[in-house]
């Protein structure tokens, strides 16, 4: 097929797509789309061939490949999050038979969470009585993650196996468990040091996920200090994953700044990212700007330096994030900043970013910022900018931010203006899709009339 057959071709596929979806119903689960696009018409002709006119050159089809790898990996991982949670629920309603093959498919992935499934689907096994099966998956857990943080509940629950080997299953078990929480929890209220070991030994057996999370919870709101010392233990790491992540989250909620001041040592401590991502945000629960900012100036891991930030935003720390834009090298690190900015609000910032940022590409992401925030302070300083940089691709951005602020009056008063035939096209395509805004209808019918 030559170049020109090509075009052709590309063409009339974009048609059929754009006649279908003008057509078609939202699918379930999809984001919402705005009121602007659900009204939206086939685009004419001349845009479909604006569309396919050139040709990609080696360097972007590298560069669009190298962001499709990425793009992948990103989707495998999240494909191996939503199993193993559907797996989690499966297990939590004792539907184990179906939480084996889950489990099953997400020790498949080989990702993240492949020890945390093979250890759920031997416990999921025992449940269900296939406790050859439980053996052999424990094997499989202990042989290929011989560093996993579930080798000891795995011996613990390897141990449970081979003594019930023989004996009906207990589906029903959880019950026993239940019993021993609700006394625990009476005994946490009359005396403390004689309840804990009992939620300790519950924690650190092979009891229900659901179970632990529980004991977990009424450990963190005992004032003990022994208490808060097995908290503490196991939001340094001394439990599985997922109990460590919630000692983390109780340590930002419940505790004072001893309990921070932990976090801060594991912080310094860990060569863990998801484990330094929820203390940050633990930090932000507690109102902990001063460890955050410091995170946000000494991390030497970019992620994490821009999750400092955005945990900073969420807090409105509008000048510290000022400075610390006027010090950071990193553009991926700044596009948080600004994005922390929209967050917490600072329209003054992101405006004059917008109008003096050296950087074309985060200038557009201030100005696509402020398209997001809808008023009238906002959409003035969107049409300023328009009107007085000539830069095509800031512009864009400006005309795109006044359409999701659904400000048609704004864009017809550009569009009369505007002398760049390419420009104004992009104008008039926004407001054509506008469906059922006045200003934009009359607009439209001035064109139409040769006006």
């Amino acid at each position: 097929m030559n170049v020109k057959h090509l075009h052709v071709f590309s063409i009339t596929c974009l048609g059929v797509v754009f006649l279908a979806a003008a057509g078609t119903a939202q699918p379930t689960g999809a984001a919402p789309v705005p009121r602007t696009i659900r009204a939206a018409t086939v685009i004419a002709p001349e845009g479909l061939l604006a569309a396919v006119a050139g040709v990609p050159d080696i360097d972007d089809q590298e560069a669009a490949r190298d962001r499709s790898h990425e793009d992948a990996d990103q989707r495998e991982r999240d494909r191996e999050t939503r199993v193993y949670e559907e797996a989690r629920a499966q297990m939590d309603q004792s539907k184990y038979d179906r939480a084996v093959l889950l489990f099953s498919e997400a020790a498949a992935m080989k990702g993240a969470r492949a020890d945390a499934a093979l250890y759920w689907k031997a416990w999921s096994q025992n449940k269900a009585g296939q406790r050859a099966d439980a053996l052999t998956t424990l094997s499989a857990l202990a042989r290929d993650y011989p560093k996993s943080r579930f080798l000891t509940q795995g011996k613990q629950l390897e141990a449970e196996v081979r003594r019930d080997s023989g004996q009906p299953a207990r589906p029903d078990s959880e019950t026993d468990d239940d019993l021993k929480l609700m006394a625990i929890n009476a005994l946490l209220n009359s005396d403390a040091e004689q309840a804990i070991p009992f939620l300790q030994k519950l924690l650190d057996g092979t009891a229900a996920p659901k179970l632990k999370s529980r004991a977990l919870f009424v450990l963190a709101q005992s004032s003990s200090p022994r208490a808060r010392d097995v908290l503490k233990g196991i939001a340094r790491g001394n439990s599985i994953p997922e109990l460590q992540s919630r000692a983390i989250d109780y340590l930002g909620q419940v505790g004072g700044p001893e309990s921070r001041a932990v976090l801060a040592e594991i912080y310094a401590g860990t060569p863990d990212v998801d484990v330094k991502r929820r203390i940050l945000r633990a930090f932000m629960v507690g109102g902990e700007k001063d460890r955050l900012l410091a995170a946000a100036q000494t991390e030497q891991n970019a992620e994490l330096r821009g999750e400092a930030v955005q945990q900073l935003g969420v807090m409105g720390a509008h000048e510290e994030l000022w400075q610390l834009y006027q010090k950071e090298a990193s553009v991926d690190v700044k596009k948080r900043m600004i994005q922390a900015m929209f967050v917490g609000g600072n329209v003054t910032r992101l405006i004059e970013l917008a109008k003096t940022e050296k950087d074309p590409e985060l200038r557009r992401t201030a100005v696509r910022n402020l398209g997001v925030m809808d008023s009238k302070r906002t959409s003035a300083a969107l049409v300023e900018i328009y009107n007085t940089d000539k830069d095509p691709a800031l512009r864009k951005a400006v005309v795109q931010g006044l359409f999701q602020q659904g400000n048609s009056a704004a864009l017809v008063d550009l569009a009369r203006k505007e002398q760049d035939p390419s420009l104004k096209k992009d104008i008039v395509q926004k407001l054509s899709i506008m469906g059922g805004d006045r200003v934009a209808t009359a607009y439209m019918l001035e064109l139409l009339n040769g006006k």
